[in-house]
């Protein structure tokens, strides 16, 4: 019996770690500006996210995507608009070469590094080493 739950409670240890190695990135984050919304989702092989929500869009939800570098892509919508597609990797970081900033309206290349289980790094580059990072909470 000894030998069971010994076993058992490394077994348990064992499983904590591994959840922690494998922390899933999707569900929602809160950026650190205009108390933003961002869900994280699986797409395929990689991970996508899409802007829920933000101060800006809470108060005009017709808000559209003035600042972009393309014309023709400014009158989308900003709730809801895919942020970045198709980032690769797994386990604690993920990288792609579109993660879109619509408050200058410019794409970079980017990775995403999970720090612990409800913190996110992320990190756009127009090319290093002119790069910017932000960190984001998951949402409780």
């Amino acid at each position: 019996m000894k030998h069971l739950r010994i076993a058992a409670l490394a077994l348990g240890l064992l499983n904590a770690a591994t959840a922690f190695a494998a922390a899933p990135i999707e569900g929602v984050w809160n950026t650190p500006t205009e108390h933003g919304q961002v869900e994280i989702y699986a797409c395929g092989s990689a991970v996508c996210g899409r802007l829920i929500t933000s101060d800006r869009i809470k108060a005009n939800p017709a808000l559209t995507d003035e600042n972009n570098k393309d014309a023709g892509l400014r009158t989308r919508a900003l709730k809801g608009m895919t942020l970045f597609t198709g980032f690769t990797g797994g386990s604690v970081e993920w990288r792609g070469d579109a993660l879109y900033n619509p408050q200058d309206g410019g794409a970079y290349h980017g990775s995403i590094r999970l720090q612990d289980p409800n913190t996110l790094k992320l990190t756009g580059c127009i090319v290093a080493p002119f790069c910017s990072s932000q960190v984001w909470h998951r949402a409780k």
